[in-house]
């Protein structure tokens, strides 16, 4: 046929074409690979400039420092160079027939001492009744404790009672995460409490001496942020000052104030906590990470004793240990704090029907609760 041309090509030259597209091959995929070894080399290093700008925590403004917040609370100075402030009500120490400790909650100061501020002034005058509540390391007016650890918490309150002057014995009451602090209380120094209220105490989903499927059950109670918020606290507690400020995912609902948290009754109780507005601004004044983050960390991490494992430090009832609770609790589950009375039978455990989280501020609680733990009377 017109216009076919038979064209014969050899083998060799057949191998030379074979071999040239093998290497074009060759080279297309080692560049392509390449090129994404390099890429991946630069997302990742990309990724590590971001996470240790967005994990890098802001330094403390410590009270008293050139860039500080003045100091204005009277202070103790504690045997590891930290200030401690505080704050007193009630009858003079020194006529006092009971001085009591109070601790604060989370993302609170000293200026928040329930009982002192809701307690009868006559029954204050009546039972002769001194209080000193303190600004936890990092809020406040108090010096941050990067060293901070359960026992520490307890040897400062030790040491605040030493300096000033309360006795060889005193009464703790601590709410909610300060109520938390009164378990090392028991632990550490038993031997200098005269008694102890622990008003609706936050619990570690983690201590031993749980049953997995209870504190399970009551871990799963909560919001779903605020399950990934212990997570984090618990398990890369160097996450946590991030996972509370980044914007991508919902973070603690306790820290961010929701109201969601609230039970009826706390709402209903939410306008007694008024007063807080004045002082709101101190509490957090030095840093949010030596404040709450580092509650937050201290609080859920792993601890080297469980409250399961406590013995009565009043074989002999020279003394007792109350706690209280609401059954309606939505930010710590009342079934936890029923397992650990069961399992503490020394503790005298007060379930409020129909009781929030804060219960404390109802009319005539803190009346109650004072006149349970320093005279016995129900």
């Amino acid at each position: 046929m017109a216009g076919v041309v038979n064209r014969k090509i050899s083998a060799s030259s057949a191998r030379t074409h074979t071999r040239e597209a093998n290497r074009k091959t060759t080279v297309n995929k080692t560049s392509v690979s390449g090129m994404l070894r390099r890429s991946a080399l630069l997302f990742f290093v990309g990724f590590l400039s971001w996470a240790l700008t967005a994990t890098q925590i802001p330094a403390p403004k410590i009270c008293g420092s050139p860039k500080g917040p003045p100091v204005t609370a009277a202070r103790i100075k504690l045997s590891d160079e930290r200030h401690l402030a505080y704050k007193e009500y009630g009858v003079p120490k020194e006529k006092a027939n009971y001085k009591i400790i109070f601790v604060h909650g989370f993302d609170s100061c000293r200026h928040d001492a329930v009982i002192a501020q809701t307690l009868s002034p006559e029954i204050v005058k009546e039972l002769g009744i001194y209080i000193v509540s303190f600004d936890r390391p990092g809020y406040g007016e108090s010096d941050p404790n990067p060293k901070r650890t359960v026992k520490s918490m307890a040897l400062d309150i030790e040491e605040l009672a030493d300096q000033l002057e309360l006795g060889s014995k005193f009464y703790v009451i601590g709410i909610s995460m300060g109520g938390q602090v009164l378990w090392s209380c028991l632990k550490y120094i038993p031997h200098r409490l005269a008694g102890a209220g622990l008003l609706a105490p936050v619990v570690n989903y983690w201590w031993s001496g749980f049953p997995g499927n209870l504190s399970g059950e009551a871990y799963n109670q909560q919001f779903r942020q605020d399950q990934w918020a212990l997570r984090v606290a618990h398990y890369i507690p160097w996450l946590t000052y991030w996972w509370n400020t980044q914007k991508l995912f919902p973070s603690s609902s306790v820290a961010g104030h929701s109201t969601d948290t609230l039970s009826p009754q706390d709402q209903e109780l939410v306008p007694k906590l008024i007063h807080r507005i004045s002082h709101m601004a101190e509490v957090k004044q030095q840093g949010a990470f030596e404040s709450i983050h580092r509650d937050m960390i201290v609080g859920f991490g792993d601890w080297e004793f469980s409250p399961m494992d406590l013995e009565n430090p009043f074989p002999n009832n020279e003394g007792s240990v109350h706690l209280w609770h609401g059954d309606d609790d939505r930010i710590v589950p009342v079934t936890l704090q029923r397992y650990i009375a069961q399992q503490l039978p020394w503790i005298h455990y007060h379930e409020i029907p129909g009781a929030g989280h804060l219960f404390a501020y109802a009319d005539g609680m803190c009346d109650s609760i004072i006149k349970a733990i320093l005279t016995g009377e129900k």
